[in-house]
């Protein structure tokens, strides 16, 4: 959320103030159990992400922790992620910043706000921007694999192999049946550190 007054920013116009200030006044009131039901069921299905023993099982744990992330917020920060995801899809990376931006201003501690910020940033061409937020949201959930993954992504996308194979090392720390896994794991270390002889 951008504030009047800083860094030159308007501020938001008179509807989106208004609905920021019914997110900012309810937002306490809707914050407690379900974040922390939704965490408890987090953190179990990260341990068992990290005990896969196949692919197939760490795609599902993958896709289901995506969809626990996604929709780990309270229901109106959950509400400013779908309506982020939906501009980043339509190619409105400003508004998706900005929606993005509501949602970790409103709930700081979630991971998976910061990663969209940093696709949505990344998106509109703010390299340094998507890793800062990346980085924001490794602190706040530091086996947050898609975190890494972006990070492996952008810095792939750069050319920048030592970085992407040091990213992707975290995640098969985190997640080591991903798919794929080792064949990227191997591309990217003969991409950062040449052919094995």
């Amino acid at each position: 959320m951008r504030l009047a007054g800083q860094c030159g920013a308007p501020p938001p116009s008179g509807m989106r103030y208004a609905l920021m200030i019914l997110l900012l006044l309810t937002a306490p009131a809707l914050a407690d159990s379900p974040v922390t039901q939704k965490q408890a069921q987090i953190n179990g299905m990260l341990d068992a992400l990290k005990g896969a023993t196949s692919e197939e099982s760490a795609a599902a744990l993958e896709a289901h922790l995506t969809e626990l992330w996604l929709n780990a917020g309270t229901p109106a920060v959950t509400l400013l992620m779908s309506r982020g995801l939906r501009e980043l899809r339509a190619g409105d990376n400003s508004s998706a910043i900005e929606d993005f931006g509501d949602a970790v201003t409103l709930q700081p501690n979630l991971a998976e706000g910061y990663r969209q910020l940093a696709i949505a940033r990344y998106a509109a061409g703010d390299t340094k921007g998507a890793i800062e937020a990346l980085a924001l949201a490794v602190q706040h959930e530091p086996r947050d694999f898609l975190a890494f993954k972006t990070l492996t992504d952008i810095s792939e996308a750069r050319q920048d192999w030592k970085a992407a194979y040091e990213a992707w090392q975290k995640v098969l720390a985190i997640d080591p049946k991903t798919p794929g896994a080792e064949q990227r794991l191997k591309h990217l270390q003969q991409q950062a550190f040449g052919q094995e002889t």
